[in-house]
């Protein structure tokens, strides 16, 4: 049998707090949202800029619990500016039968990037 890459996680609709183009690169994001989203640090992640159309992959760094924090660092920071709403997806790699019955987590934060 073969394995597929299928959505593993998503952060549906959170909203760019920072843009450091000065840091090595990554993503960084509250650590409330990437546990609620079932990701982890230095997870591979792509990033679907809502505002601009703009997808980058990079990876994860943990930001502060309850922050709402959500940073475009390095490169990834000309991709998009405070305010824009992004999706922030990850994928994982399983085998074809295992994909047709697998629920992926989604999360979708308010505004401030908190979870209700």
């Amino acid at each position: 049998m073969y394995q597929i890459q299928i959505l593993k996680s998503k952060v549906h609709r959170a909203t760019i707090t920072e843009a450091n183009v000065d840091y090595v690169g990554s993503l960084t994001m509250d650590e409330d949202l990437m546990d609620a989203a079932n990701m982890i640090e230095h997870e591979k992640i792509q990033v679907v800029n809502v505002n601009n159309g703009e997808r980058i992959e990079t990876y994860l760094i943990k930001g502060k619990r309850g922050s709402g924090v959500i940073c475009l660092n390095g490169p990834a920071a000309r991709k998009g500016v405070v305010g824009d709403i992004v999706i922030i997806i990850s994928y994982a790699l399983m085998d074809f039968e295992e994909a047709k019955t697998w629920h992926p987590t989604v999360i979708f934060p308010n505004e401030k990037n908190l979870l209700a």
